[in-house]
Order: structure tokens, then sequence, then C-alpha cells
């Protein structure tokens, strides 16, 4: 098992040099001078190449670049050119609302997702297996930002149970600041559910069909005790796979929504750096979006190993 593991670690971390490598040249393809866009069209060419000094813009791609990968391996993200502060601590201040927002929407998903998915199964081909994969299909093609605004105009306007948007005020509590995130994390949940519900359903039609679970039922247990206990059990590794997978989407979908509610997560300022052409900021995003695709793989080749010994050896 260990060994395994040492492999899929050394795997991940080339595979982090590789998403190095192509954030830190896509960026450099993107029009628009950082320097220019900062100063603004007042400013002279003398001014613009001064501050490309030195923020080391004036130096070739390639050294750039080995100077860039050289203080990422460090730790040193950069410092963002317009928020005159260090990258990491950028993204230290945006985390909060990001990391709870993915938190209660992978919750939602999964309470609804996972049931669905095994209630579907276990009636196949019946009146509630229908109206669950039909209501999946729904979830997974509406656009997030779509189902948020209707979220927006209905419970917040309309009957004014959730705030409309923000995060709360700065001296707010965290309870008060959770509040804002309710109608975000609903939306996320509900459209990710989507992806859990059929990929339990399937998981759990390839086993229920196994001798095991013929087995189980033919020594008088009961049917719920077959589901959960017997079938559940063993369909766990593809749905264990299909959460983790869900949890790096919502990461990235997370962007969207968070423009849609106002939050001030780490997807907002992705969007505002992209805007100015802040290079450090959106680097230094992408390699902790990527570096958490990383992670979660890794936690998930881990939990495989206890919901199914099998795969230890």
């Amino acid at each position: 098992m260990w060994l395994t593991l040492t492999r899929r670690f050394g795997s991940l971390l080339i595979v982090m040099f590789l998403v190095a490598t192509m954030v830190f040249f896509l960026t450099r393809l993107a029009p628009g001078d950082p320097a220019a866009i900062m100063l603004g069209d007042q400013a002279t060419p003398e001014d613009v190449a001064q501050l490309r000094v030195v923020y080391g813009l004036d130096k070739p791609v390639l050294v750039q670049y080995v100077l860039w990968l050289k203080e990422v391996v460090q730790g040193n993200l950069g410092q963002s050119i317009f928020l005159q502060r260090p990258v990491t601590q950028a993204l230290a201040e945006r985390a909060e609302p990001t990391f709870f927002l993915t938190l209660f929407s992978i919750t939602i998903a999964a309470l609804i997702g996972v049931p669905a998915g095994i209630a579907s199964a276990v009636w196949r081909g019946r009146i509630l297996d229908q109206i669950v994969s039909a209501t999946a299909m729904l979830a997974a093609n509406i656009p997030s930002f779509w189902l948020g605004l209707i979220f927006i105009q209905l419970f917040a306007v309309r009957f004014g149970w959730f705030p409309v948007a923000g995060y709360g005020d700065p001296g707010a509590s965290l309870a008060d600041r959770l509040g804002h995130l309710i109608l975000p994390s609903a939306v996320l949940g509900i459209v990710n559910s989507a992806l859990i519900t059929r990929f339990t359903r399937a998981s759990m039609l390839d086993v229920l069909g196994d001798d095991y679970v013929r087995t189980a039922r033919s020594k008088g247990l009961s049917e719920a005790r077959v589901v959960l206990r017997h079938a559940f059990r063993n369909a766990l590794v593809p749905i264990v796979t299909v959460v983790g997978l869900t949890v790096a989407l919502l990461v990235g979908g997370a962007i969207v929504t968070e423009t849609v509610f106002g939050l001030p997560g780490i997807g907002n300022l992705v969007v505002s750096a992209v805007l100015r052409r802040d290079y450090p900021v959106i680097q230094g995003a992408l390699i902790a979006v990527a570096a958490l695709y990383v992670l979660i793989n890794l936690a998930v080749d881990i939990i495989y190993t206890i919901v199914d010994p099998r795969v230890r050896t």
C-alpha cells in the first residue's frame, strides 16, 4: 500500500510541475501589458518601462519562468501587482468563503445524490427511478448562474428569507457570514448532486445482482440491511471517487457562483485578476487550485484503502 501511495505521490509532483509550467506560459499569452493597465492611459512609456523593471517583466520569458518556478518551490507565489501584497496573503484572505461554500455544497450534493442514487437503483424501472433520473438529468443541465439568479429572486427578494448577496459586514459574526452561504451552497449542491446520483445508481446496480447480495437475501436479512450493509458498502469505491471529483468541480464552479452572489472568495479574486492582468494572482490561484485537485486525488486513494481493504494489495 505504502509503495503504491509513494508512487502516486511522485506522479502527482510531476503533474504539479506540468501544471505550473502551463499556467505560467498560458498567462503570458493573454493580450495586454499589466504594467500599462495598472498605470492607466495617462502613463508615459518611461513609467511603464520602469514598472516592468520593478516586477521583472522586462526579462526574457524563460528567465522569468525559471525565477518564478524557483520561488514557487520555496512557497512564494509572488507579489500581487494591483493588491500590493503577497499572493499567498491575498489567497488566505479570500479562502474562508470559498472553503465553507465548497464544504456546504458537497455536503448538500452528497445528502441529495447518494440516497437518491440508492433509491433509484433499488426501485429500478419504477416511477421513483424515472423521477430521480429525470430530476438528475435536469439538474445536470441547469446553469449554476441561472439557478442562482432564480434563487435570489425567489428566496431573497420575494420572501426575504436569505441575504441577496455579499458575505456580511466586516465585523459580522461567523454565524452571520455563514448565513450568506446558504443560497449559493444550495445552488452548487443541487447542480452537482446530479453526477453523484447517477454514479451512485450505476454503482449500486453493478453490485445488487451479485451472488453475495442474493445470498444475503436468502438468509432472510431485511432489505435495508442487504442494501446498506452489503451492496452499498461494496459500491463505495466509485462513489468515493465521484464525490472527490465533485469537490474539485465545486472549486472551479465557485468562480461563477461567487460572482453571482458577490462573495469575496478566491473565485471572485481570480476574475478580478484576469480583468487586471495581474499575473502573479492568476498564477498563484491556479497553482493553489491545482494543488487542491492533487490533494483530493491523493485523499481519495487513501480512502480507497479504508473502505475496501482489497485495494491495499
